[in-house]
């Protein structure tokens, strides 16, 4: 449910704050106040329309923020929060989108940035727009089967055959693999074996490739290396090397620290310092015994690493920035066996997941066929609903048809999709006489919206979406059809938050929640005020809406017998 709404520097709202009710909050004012703005600017903190014309004349950036209250029956949103470690606050979400001068926008779930996508994905769960906005359902065809699937009650068996679906063509696709030639496949283990028997071969063993760079560092710089160390050797044991001083240094300091008991420590180190150089020194004189020119141990160093080298170029590519390892190569190996294991038990593993396939796939038909027969059973009695329905809101005449259709065959099987056997597209004849035609072609957006307002009255029990919005949904309606929408409307809020631009009076007086939007020009500046209306107000506008008289002794009486009726 929407509770709170801030509006900063859009299209020519200065700032607005505004917040919202459960149940039924209608939005008025006079032609051209502001209200589709409002709209609007809703519309584009969950996701729609981005353009630098929607920023305030002066103004760098456009600023939208809502606060969302979701419950625990919106299983959809809570679970898409937790995938990206978003907690909620006290049941509320803070949704945040700006959008600077340059055109970029920018969008956070809480204080977790996220793209437009991701966006309209997560605002999808919580608000329905209807009229001649974005998140227009019934504009996608894509769409009419999830109206018919809900109201025939088969939401939940149609997700599972979507599974099993999903399953039967991906094991399809392993054995489309499975089934190359003969030729082909006798060719491949041929090759892994090669492969597994030179890899094998070669008796590698990881680290193996650092110790032998190491030693042919060593063998090839053999000399440098030796002259270096006996340099260094000499300066430790020399006459005049470090060892000699420190040994002439030691009772020197021994001496003076007997005089001056503050010099001990410096006494104490000055003798660990010369354990510890005489154990360096004899290290040193150690490693310069063992070092010993080999030239056959180079070449043979030498000839490993070349065979490694060749190795790792043959049978695998650079891994990131660390480039080819020994480890790899034993992973390609593995890898290597797992395939030759496979192939060489072809006949089996083929014979099995054939056998595997023919028993998906006939549970796949059995469960298609189940929900075909549950969709044909729904779709009339649906029809006949929003049929009744839509003659309550102005559309008498109107006929509609789930345009439920079953795929055609190929080669004499029945086709099937990942949502079963059958092909769903709405089609309405909004008048008398006229042929059934594509409901995504030729509704109106007043059409659209009732037609929504007619399957949110037939869903309310099972549609789980908290707030719905409807844009100017009394096009071309008045009198007692307007009566009847803004029943049905008000009957739809006690299942669903309703946020509703209405024109006529007869739908507002039914809104628990009257918000009024206002256009004003100061000093050559146009701003927009919106504030909820009670009492007195409302009788005025009501009077207002009624016969654009909100003065006159007679609109007021009648506004007051309306809301004293109908009021929320």
């Amino acid at each position: 449910m929407l509770e709170d709404l801030n509006i900063k520097d859009f299209a020519i709202i200065d700032s607005v704050q505004l917040e919202f009710t459960n149940g039924f909050n209608v939005l008025t004012g006079e032609t051209g106040a502001g209200k589709s703005i409002l709209i609007g600017a809703l519309s584009f903190l969950l996701g729609g329309k981005a353009d630098v014309s929607q920023i305030r004349t002066g103004a760098q950036e456009a600023r939208v923020s809502g606060i969302m209250f979701i419950s625990e029956k919106q299983t959809e949103a809570l679970m898409w929060l937790k995938e990206r470690n978003i907690e909620l606050e006290n049941n509320r979400i803070l949704l945040k989108r700006t959008m600077k001068d340059t055109g970029k926008t920018t969008a956070w779930v809480q204080d977790t940035p996220v793209t437009k996508n991701e966006l309209v994905d997560f605002t999808s769960f919580l608000v329905d727009i209807h009229g001649q906005h974005e998140h227009q359902s019934l504009m996608k065809v894509s769409e009419h089967r999830k109206f018919l699937d809900a109201y025939a009650g088969i939401t939940s068996q149609v997700e599972s055959f979507t599974q099993l679906y999903n399953q039967l063509v991906e094991k399809r696709k392993i054995l489309a693999e499975m089934n190359t030639s003969d030729e082909e496949r006798n060719q491949k283990i041929e090759l892994l074996k090669f492969a597994i028997d030179e890899i094998e071969s070669a008796e590698l063993k990881p680290q193996e490739e650092e110790e032998l760079s190491a030693e042919e560092a060593r063998l090839t710089q053999y000399e440098k290396l030796y002259d270096e160390i006996e340099q260094l050797s000499e300066l430790f044991t020399s006459e005049n090397g470090s060892l000699s001083l420190l040994k002439r240094s030691r009772p020197i300091l021994e001496k003076v620290s007997s005089i001056d008991t503050s010099l001990s420590t410096l006494s104490s180190r000055l003798e660990t310092a010369y354990y510890e150089i005489e154990d360096i020194a004899e290290e040193i004189k150690s490693y310069k015994n063992t070092l010993v020119f080999d030239p056959a141990r180079l070449e043979q160093v030498q000839e490993r690493l070349a065979l490694i080298y060749k190795l790792k170029k043959k049978y695998i590519v650079p891994i990131g920035n660390t480039g080819n390892t020994i480890e790899n190569l034993l992973s390609y190996k593995d890898n290597a066996q797992a395939q030759l294991d496979s192939l060489s038990s072809f006949e089996g593993n083929r014979s099995a997941l054939t056998a595997e396939i023919n028993d998906i796939a006939k549970n796949v038909s059995v469960m298609a066929k189940s929900i075909s027969e549950k969709r044909h059973g729904a779709a009339n009695e649906m029809a006949e609903k929003i049929q009744s329905v839509l003659a309550n809101l102005g559309m008498k005449g109107t006929l509609f048809d789930a345009g439920l259709s079953v795929k055609a065959q190929t080669g004499g099987v029945q086709r099937c999709g990942p949502y079963g056997v059958d092909n769903v597209e709405f089609m309405l004849s909004a008048n008398p006489g006229s042929p059934l035609r594509p409901l995504a072609k030729i509704a109106s957006g007043g059409e659209l919206s009732r037609v929504m307002l007619a399957f949110k009255t037939i869903l309310a029990d099972t549609d789980i979406t908290p707030t719905l919005i409807f844009d100017e949904i009394d096009t071309g309606i008045g009198g007692e059809v307007a009566v009847s929408i803004g029943e049905h409307i008000k009957k739809l809020s006690t299942k669903h938050q309703i946020l509703c631009i209405s024109h006529l009076a007869n739908i507002a007086v039914c809104a628990d929640t009257h918000i009024k939007i206002e256009k004003s020009v100061n000093a050559q500046k146009t701003s927009i005020s919106v504030r909820v209306i009670t009492e007195q107000a409302r009788i005025v506008e009501i009077a207002r809406m009624l016969a654009g008289d909100s003065a006159s002794a007679a609109s007021l009486e009648h506004a007051r017998v309306l809301l004293s009726q109908y009021g929320g």
